[in-house]
C-alpha cells in the first residue's frame, strides 16, 4: 500500500518548511505533494529547489504543483490529490506537522481493517512557539479500532465519533475522488468535515488513541476569518446532511432534527459567550432564544459534555484493532 502526503499552503513558507520536513521525516516511505494555492512569498522557488534536491535523493517522490491563479483551499486539496499516486492520502495544512511515525502506525492500522476508507488520530494543539495546549481525548478502547459504516453517521451526528481536522485524517484515494472532492462553496468553513461525512457511505472507519499530528492554534488560522454566526448556519447544514445519512437502525432512537438544531444554537452561544463576542452574541441570540427553553436541546448540550470525557458509548460499535 502507498501512501501520499497532500500538503496545502499559500503565503505561509516557514510554517511549510516545517510541514514538509515531519513529512519527509516520515518512518515508512511515502510520496510526498505540496500544493501550493499560487503564493508569492518565495514558495514556488523554495518547492522548486525541494523537487530538484528530493529528486536527487531518491528516498521518495516529492511533487509540486501550482495553481495558475488563487482558487481557495478546497480547490488546492483536489488538485494535490489528483495529483498524488498514492493508495491513501494523509491531509495536511501548512500550518499543521506530523510526528514521524503518523504513517507507519495508520498503515498498521489499516492493514489490519481494509474495509476502511477514512482514519482519525489523536492529535496536539500548540501555540506559535509549538507548545502543547491540549490534546483531543482518546476513543474507545485500545490504540486503535474500528467502527462499522452503519454506525458512523449515527456517531457524527451525537458527536461521538469526531474525525477531528485535516491533520488527524487520512483516506483512501479512489474513494476521495468518487465523492467529489471538497465543496468550494465551502473553503473552509467545513469543507473538510463535509467531506468526512461523504466518506463514510464508502466504508468503516479507523480511529487511532495516539497522538501522531499537531495542529496550530494562532490567529492566522483560515477559520479565524468567519463569524460564530456563520459557523453556527454551516454546522446546521452539516447535521442536516449528516442527519438523512444516519443508517434506520439507530432511527429509534435518533433525536428529532429541531433538538440537535437548537443544541448547536446553545453551543455557539456558550462560545460567543466566552469569548466575549458580543457582536455575534446578538447575531446568534436573535434568531436562537427558542433553543434556551428547550429542555431537549440542553439534554443534549449535556450529553455532547459528557461524550467529550467519556468516549465509551454503547450506543455505537467499536472494535478493537490494537490493544
Amino acid at each position: 500500500m502507498k501512501l501520499s502526503i497532500v500538503i496545502t499552503t499559500y503565503n505561509r513558507l516557514q510554517l511549510l518548511k516545517r510541514a514538509i520536513d515531519s513529512a519527509v521525516r516520515q518512518t515508512i516511505p511515502c510520496e510526498v505533494v505540496v500544493a501550493d494555492d499560487c503564493s508569492s512569498d518565495g514558495t514556488q522557488e523554495y518547492l522548486n529547489n525541494c523537487r530538484e534536491k528530493f529528486s536527487e535523493s531518491g528516498k521518495f517522490r516529492f511533487v509540486y504543483h501550482r495553481n495558475e491563479v488563487n482558487s481557495g483551499h478546497a480547490a488546492t486539496v483536489n488538485a494535490g490529490v489528483l495529483n498524488s499516486t498514492g493508495d491513501w492520502i494523509k491531509f495536511l495544512d501548512d500550518d499543521d506537522y506530523l510526528a514521524p511515525n503518523c504513517l507507519e502506525e495508520i498503515t498498521r492500522a489499516i492493514a489490519l481493517r481494509p474495509q476502511a476508507v477514512i482514519v482519525s488520530c489523536m492529535a496536539a494543539q500548540i501555540n506559535e512557539q509549538e507548545v502543547e495546549l491540549s490534546r483531543t481525548p482518546q476513543l474507545g478502547a485500545g490504540l486503535a479500532f474500528y467502527t462499522p459504516q452503519a454506525d458512523i453517521h449515527y456517531g457524527m451526528l451525537l458527536e461521538l465519533l469526531p474525525f477531528g481536522t485535516p491533520v488527524q485524517v487520512a483516506c483512501r484515494r479512489d474513494v476521495f475522488l468518487q465523492t467529489g472532492g471538497w465543496d468550494s462553496k465551502l473553503d473552509t468553513n467545513c469543507d473538510d468535515i463535509d467531506s468526512w461525512i461523504n466518506l463514510a457511505k464508502f466504508g468503516d472507519a479507523i480511529f487511532i488513541n495516539q497522538c501522531l499530528a499537531y495542529r496550530t492554534i494562532w490567529q492566522g488560522a483560515c477559520n479565524h476569518k468567519f463569524s460564530l454566526s456563520r459557523r453556527l448556519n454551516t454546522n446546521l447544514v452539516m447535521k442536516e446532511k449528516i442527519y438523512a445519512l444516519v443508517n434506520e437502525k439507530h432511527h429509534a432512537h435518533i433525536p428529532a432534527l429541531k433538538d440537535i438544531q437548537n443544541y448547536l444554537k446553545l453551543h455557539w452561544l456558550l462560545v460567543a459567550l466566552k469569548q466575549k463576542n458580543f457582536q455575534s452574541l446578538n447575531n446568534i441570540m436573535f434568531f436562537s432564544s427558542p433553543a434556551i427553553f428547550s429542555w431537549q436541546a440542553w439534554r443534549l448540550l449535556f450529553n455532547a459534555l459528557l461524550n467529550r470525557r467519556n468516549s465509551n458509548s454503547a450506543q455505537i460499535q467499536k472494535y478493537v484493532l490494537i490493544k
